[in-house]
């Protein structure tokens, strides 16, 4: 092997969940996201990087404000463009790894000069959704500025397969794997549907590099991501969505990689892991050796933290036996969060270059944790949380949630049959201040009772989507589909005492429950919406998705919307003879000039085949070979030839526009004839288009997220449109 210099060396800035739009609404702390991105980013153009690797929550939401996309964008374009020369070489078939409009890398584009790239995967937050299944990322992407991979279409058959890069004689094969939900996830690998692909060539060579957006510990049986399902043939893995910044790789005896965790860049919550001292880190590969540079954040708010036991504090613990100890009791505490105030400065005196002034340090944030549990039946009388956290408006970030108070866990009191039973004192505190989780608090609140017909973890799972989705009809959608699943199944059992109706339904409940949990029942899909009326004004009348009526629940219903529909095209408005040939006869026009293409098919067909041997040949993890990376087989192309040919007779439209127009002087029932042809036509349609009904159903099927994929027009469909123009 070659002798390796500076030359050959991979140098890789990479940071993980900047969640840029935290708490963007608050006047103190508003801008402290996009700041430590930018930080980051004018890091990777000061150290001279050769690429930048995000692993997932670049925002906070996934519908980012117009200010949080603005400065991303502004941090990205002073940054990353420029006239400097990328030296990576991509050596895999860019189609397989970027989808969209221009799914190639960005730095390959000539009409773009991009000096660092950036290579991004999706977290939780800034997931797909809403309509056309986009991104923020496809965003950055279309613009330009962010190369987005590692999508995850089908949770339920995932392949992976890595981006390729080489600078001199270092190979780099870049793995990534886009945020699933972790249930769903661990079932998909538990199950062996998760593959990975391998370059076929000098696999030795290669350095395998994987970044992923999972939970990283235990949090619940199948909560999580264990890091041995992860194949052994990787030597790094950058491990997202954990805010606990551990930037020193730790190496995994058993599956003989490392794995980093870089942390989050700002913090949004006040826990302990958010009090790690602010990271990210230059991972330089030469060969198939690696070396970390750890980096410290400057621009991260200071944030000091401490707990403390009322009953272990010497000059604290007598006062629950005194009367009247309120004001004695806050003024200790308050001399507490000052030391914390000071510590909090001191450390951000200390990561900055030169010493500057308090007066110029941030206001820090700042959490101190009471447990005022007294002991011997005594009691301490603390004042508000709220009204205590104030007093330090002038000195800390978070003015109202400095202090929390709780007590230790007790055993619950028994309560009425029909009162709604509350989480620990303690759980509440958590939750009612820190940032939370809507997922949590939903399932805290819901284990202290017991539900009757909905499924519990799928209500927190409706709650969470309406919430930080912004899907508006995930509720509505979520009881409609277990109430009518749940009178489906008590109407197909024969015999059903009434002594036995609640046993039986508490009895499907729970086995609902059961395969949630176990990621085998699939999420509700997003409710159909009707079309929107024709007189519907946005502007005036508001958004039609938002309206009661918009929402479908059956096919019974989207059927009496289509023939209300075809209703509304054929009644007549003023001249009925114009406006019901005219429509009748748009269909069949489409599919006529498919032909007139064929000739530019063959000269894509001849160069796609002289550029099938500079790919490379990849094989998956169980060493079966594959020719992946190359674009589609010839003989869909001749199947969509005969397709087309197929679509051709519709030329026969002319004599129903002749018959549309005889029965445009008729009185209605004509006009009944001529919306029944004209419901004819779609299905014809889709067949010219290289589609057909069952394909659609077949995507229904696969698609077990909100948002249905829409399938993309063939060929024959792109061609005729461009021929009539």
């Amino acid at each position: 092997m070659p002798v390796l210099t500076a030359s050959d060396t991979i140098r890789i800035l990479v940071a993980t969940d900047s969640h840029v739009g935290y708490n963007e609404r608050d006047h103190i702390r508003g801008d402290d996201s996009w700041k430590s991105f930018h930080e980051v980013m004018c890091l990777a153009k000061e150290r001279d990087v050769d690429m930048v690797l995000l692993g997932g929550d670049l925002f906070h939401e996934n519908k980012p404000s117009r200010k949080s996309m603005y400065q991303v964008m502004r941090s990205l374009r002073m940054n990353c463009l420029g006239e400097k020369p990328c030296e990576l070489e991509v050596l895999s078939d860019m189609s397989e790894n970027f989808q969209g409009a221009f799914n190639h890398v960005n730095y390959e584009d000539p009409d773009i000069n991009v000096s660092i790239p950036v290579f991004s995967i999706h977290g939780n937050h800034d997931d797909p959704s809403g309509e056309g299944h986009f991104a923020a990322l496809d965003l950055l992407q279309v613009s330009g500025l962010v190369n987005y991979f590692g999508r995850t279409p089908e949770s339920d058959n995932i392949q992976i397969k890595p981006v390729l890069l080489q600078k001199g004689n270092t190979k780099l094969a870049l793995y990534g794997m886009s945020n699933v939900r972790d249930e769903r996830l661990f079932r998909t690998f538990r199950d062996g549907k998760v593959k990975f692909f391998q370059p076929g060539t000098q696999k030795q060579d290669w350095f395998n590099l994987m970044t992923v957006h999972q939970n990283h510990h235990a949090y619940t049986e199948t909560g999580f991501l264990p890091e041995n399902f992860l194949p052994s043939f990787l030597d790094l893995v950058v491990w997202g969505h954990e805010h606990e910044c551990l930037i020193d790789p730790k190496y995994n005896p058993e599956m003989n990689f490392h794995v980093m965790q870089p942390g989050s860049s700002v913090a949004t919550s006040l826990m302990p892991g958010e009090a790690v001292a602010k990271h990210v880190a230059i991972v330089s590969v030469t060969g198939r050796d690696f070396k970390v540079e750890p980096i410290r954040l400057k621009t991260v708010r200071p944030f000091a933290m401490k707990e403390i036991v009322l009953s272990a504090e010497k000059d604290i613990k007598k006062l629950a036996r005194k009367d009247d100890h309120r004001a004695e009791l806050t003024r200790h505490l308050i001399t507490v969060v000052d030391e914390l105030i000071e510590q909090a400065k001191a450390e951000w005196r200390e990561t900055q270059e030169n010493d500057d002034a308090d007066e110029d340090a941030p206001k820090p944030l700042i959490r101190l944790r009471v447990e005022y549990s007294a002991p011997g039946g005594g009691n301490y009388d603390c004042e508000n949380p709220q009204r205590f956290s104030n007093r330090f408006v002038e000195k800390v970030a978070n003015v109202n949630d400095v202090i929390q108070f709780y007590r230790k866990k007790s055993s619950g009191s028994r309560q009425t049959k029909d009162a709604a039973n509350m989480p620990e004192d303690s759980v509440l505190a958590q939750l009612a201040i820190d940032s939370v989780r809507i997922e949590k608090l939903v399932r805290e609140f819901l284990q202290a009772q017991k539900l009757t017909i909905l499924p519990q973890n799928s209500f927190g799972d409706a709650v969470s989507q309406f919430v930080d989705k912004d899907d508006r009809h995930a509720m509505e959608t979520f009881v409609q589909y277990s109430l009518k699943s749940q009178v489906k199944h008590l109407m197909d059992v024969d015999k059903v005492d009434e002594d036995d109706l609640m046993n039986m339904v508490d009895l499907y409940r729970s086995k609902q429950e059961q395969l949630f949990a176990a990621g085998e029942l699939k999420r509700v899909r997003r409710a159909k919406i009707r079309p929107k009326p024709d007189g519907w004004n946005s502007d005036f009348d508001g958004s039609w998705e938002d309206q009661p009526g918009a929402i479908l629940f059956s096919d019974n219903d989207a059927q009496e919307d289509e023939d209300d529909a075809a209703s509304v095209v054929a009644a007549p408005r003023g001249r009925g003879k114009t406006a019901g040939s005219k429509k009748a006869a748009a269909p069949a026009k489409k599919a006529a000039p498919a032909t007139g293409g064929r000739g530019k098919k063959k000269v894509v067909e001849r160069s796609e085949e002289e550029d099938e041997d500079n790919d490379i040949l990849m094989v998956d993890s169980d060493g079966e070979e594959s020719q992946l990376f190359v674009q589609p087989a010839a003989p869909k192309r001749a199947a969509q030839k005969a397709a087309a040919r197929k679509a051709s007779p519709i030329k026969r439209a002319p004599a129903a526009r002749g018959s549309g127009r005889a029965t445009g002087n008729a009185a209605g029932k004509s006009q009944a004839k001529l919306n029944f042809s004209q419901l004819s036509f779609p299905p014809a349609r889709s067949q010219a288009n290289g589609t057909s009904t069952k394909m659609q159903a077949m995507h229904d099927e696969i698609s077990d997220e909100d948002e249905a994929f829409e399938p993309a027009p063939s060929t024959a469909t792109v061609r005729s449109t461009r021929s009539k123009r």
